[in-house]
């Protein structure tokens, strides 16, 4: 029965990316602009463009344009960069590990933090440390993006001396190198996720507490710390593991205003150079790379639903 849940997944997740790289062709090939023109110059002749034009395959008609692009990312033969010349695949790989440090270190920062405080907040619902929390982090997460950034780079960086307010990464860097660098841009992407992560989770461990069951595993005397781990938790985090899938896409490639307040090489940054550049064919790299992720994250979000909740699948098979 689980094997079937996951064949209907992965077929699901199959078909949503084949249908997101039509709509992903689509929108670059309507994006404004001409990409020889952006690559040769105003000054450029007709006959220099047309050449272009025709040696980047963009003379070809757009399903054959798209078949043959399709074709080569399925078989890992990414193509050119049009504006860096550089092989697209390692460029991409380059920056997605990068960007995938910082969203597991943002993650390993902001799951315990925020579950810990909205299982807090939930004990103590209605108390003067509920409301404290739920203000903090509310206020935290109402500042822009750039604006946390900053300000974390005044205290850390130029008042206290204890971080690097670059966080550019060098090729060869080490892993005890990179750390420092990583610290602060994980701050700022962890403040933006801790209210969400508290407050679901508040809610649902409020929720899950006045919860029949609840009350009768209180009155046999199990223990308070027993119960909230092996029940409470259980249902209350169904909606968190949601965000969090969510968030590993979001963290990936939509961290394009914190990467620039560091200088930090991730792929959100690759992303506007792309489009900055009319380079078409990047531009395709870095959204299928982001949608695959997307996906990927929301079928591991389903399957932790299915083994928490096991009704889920169940309904699923019955359908």
């Amino acid at each position: 029965m689980i094997l079937r849940y996951l064949l209907r997944r992965v077929v699901l997740l199959g078909v949503t990316v084949l249908i997101s790289s039509i709509i992903i062709f689509v929108i670059c090939r309507l994006l404004p602009g001409d990409v020889a023109r952006v690559l040769l110059g105003r000054e450029a002749s007709e006959a220099a463009l047309t050449a272009l034009r025709a040696e980047l395959g963009l003379d070809r008609p757009l399903p054959i344009q798209y078949l043959d692009w399709l074709r080569g990312f399925v078989s890992g033969d990414w193509g050119v960069s049009y504006s860096t010349r550089q092989l697209i695949r390692p460029l991409v790989f380059e920056r997605l590990h990068n960007s995938l440090l910082l969203a597991g270190a943002t993650l390993l920062l902001a799951i315990p933090l925020g579950i810990g405080l909205g299982v807090w907040a939930g004990r103590r619902a209605g108390k003067l440390d509920d409301t404290a929390i739920s203000i903090s982090t509310l206020a935290v997460t109402g500042l822009p993006e750039f604006v946390t950034g900053l300000l974390l780079i005044d205290l850390f960086a130029f008042r206290m001396r204890m971080l690097p307010a670059n966080s550019s990464l060098r090729p060869d860097a080490n892993l005890l190198e990179i750390i420092p660098q990583l610290i602060l841009p994980a701050m700022t992407a962890t403040l933006v996720l801790l209210a969400y992560i508290a407050r679901l989770t508040r809610a649902g461990v409020i929720h899950e507490l006045n919860q029949d069951y609840v009350r009768t595993a209180m009155l046999k005397g199990l223990a308070p710390f027993t119960l909230l781990q092996r029940h409470v938790l259980r249902n209350a985090l169904l909606p968190v593991i949601t965000v969090i899938a969510i968030s590993l896409g979001w963290l990936i490639s939509g961290l394009i205003v914190v990467e620039n307040v560091y200088n930090y090489p991730g792929i959100g940054r690759l992303l506007t150079f792309a489009i900055d550049r009319r380079d078409l064919i990047l531009l395709q790299a870095v959204a299928m790379i982001t949608v695959v992720i997307f996906a990927v994250a929301n079928l591991l979000a389903d399957l932790l639903y299915a083994l928490l909740d096991p009704r889920i699948r169940l309904g699923d098979e019955t359908r």
